[in-house]
Parts: structure tokens; sequence; C-alpha cells
């Protein structure tokens, strides 16, 4: 989860530059989305549009890179009003009672030129458990559009994640195993370094 921008900090270990930078998301092109299957027939899929997060890294330092993200969990969109209306009941989500998903890392490892592995603890309803999330950097430079629009100026980076999780262990586990328990994440996002 949109968890799940998290994923930047892959960008660390293949900057050049010796010194801490944040780079926060950009909310309208920051996508946070779930797939499940649907009782051994379909894949089905949502996502959560709304997405908050930054990552704190040094590139010198991998180890040391921190990346918080927050997650409206009123957000979740699946295309099917009376679904979403039932994920945000008290039978899954919540929202009222909980109205934020977040993600916090505690520790990062290069797996290769532009990947690494990252985890942390993923905070849904009252249960907090460690995932894993790998993390591939697509981009990092001047946004493809900053010559067009005064929001892409300035330094960016983009990247995607994928991870999977139970979802029985963050107390949405309603029709699992029929319903698959098995969620898959995947989590794409821009986001521009702060102050440039």
């Amino acid at each position: 989860m949109k968890t799940l921008i998290a994923a930047a900090l892959a960008t660390f270990a293949f900057s050049g530059v010796a010194q801490a930078d944040v780079y926060k998301m950009d909310p309208d092109h920051t996508e946070v989305r779930f797939y499940w299957n649907h009782v051994g027939l379909t894949e089905q899929s949502g996502e959560w549009g709304v997405v908050d997060g930054e990552i704190n890294f040094d590139p010198e330092k991998i180890e040391d890179t921190s990346i918080s993200i927050e997650i409206d969990a009123a957000s979740i969109y699946t295309g099917v009003e009376g679904l979403d209306k039932h994920l945000k009941s008290a039978d899954f989500f919540d929202v009222e009672k909980h109205p934020t998903i977040t993600f916090k890392s505690t520790g990062v490892k290069q797996t290769g030129a532009k990947s690494v592995l990252m985890t942390g603890d993923l905070s849904i309803k009252d249960k907090s458990n460690p995932i894993e999330i790998d993390v591939e950097l697509v981009f990092q430079g001047e946004h493809p559009l900053g010559g067009f629009f005064d929001k892409y100026k300035g330094d960016w980076i983009a990247v995607h994640g994928s991870s999977s999780l139970v979802r029985s262990d963050f107390g949405v586990g309603m029709f699992a195993p029929l319903t698959s328990d098995r969620v898959r994440l995947q989590i794409s996002s821009e986001m521009v370094k702060a102050g440039s």
C-alpha cells in the first residue's frame, strides 16, 4: 500500500548526490493498487486515491533511508459502489474508526543496480505487521513535462513497488479463503525533491 510509495527509496542507491534529500509524493501521480482473486474465478482490483508520503535518504548511507506513507482509508475505490461501501464498513476497513493506513520503513537492502528490498511496518485498523516491498527506480532527473508546466519543475524520481500480504493478518479477512486471503500490491509514484 498508497504504502507503498515507500518504493521511492530505490533512488537512493542509484543517486550520485552525497547528501540527504527529501522527496515528496505527487498526489496526482501516485497510485496504490491492490489485486485479489474473486472466489477462484477472476482477478479483481481496487485502489486508494488519496496518498501522502515522503522519503528521506542519504545515498551514501542507504541503510539509513526512511520512508513514511499515509493513505486515506476512505478513498478506496473499486469501481463497484456497493463493494466500496462494504469495504469502508466495520466488516473490513472500518474507516470511521480507523481513517488512516500507514507504512513506516524499518530497513532497506540493495538488490540490483536499480532495485532495493524495503522492509517496514504496515498498519491497518488496529493491526500492524511487517511487509517487504520490491522497489525499482524507473526515473530520476528533470521531469519530461518541466518545460511545459511549472508544477513539474525541479528534480524528480519515479518508482514502482510490488508486494503481497495476507489480509486476514490485518483484520480484513472476511470471506477468506473463498475470496483470496493473499492480496497483491502494486505502487507507482512520481516524487519531487523538496525545495527544488
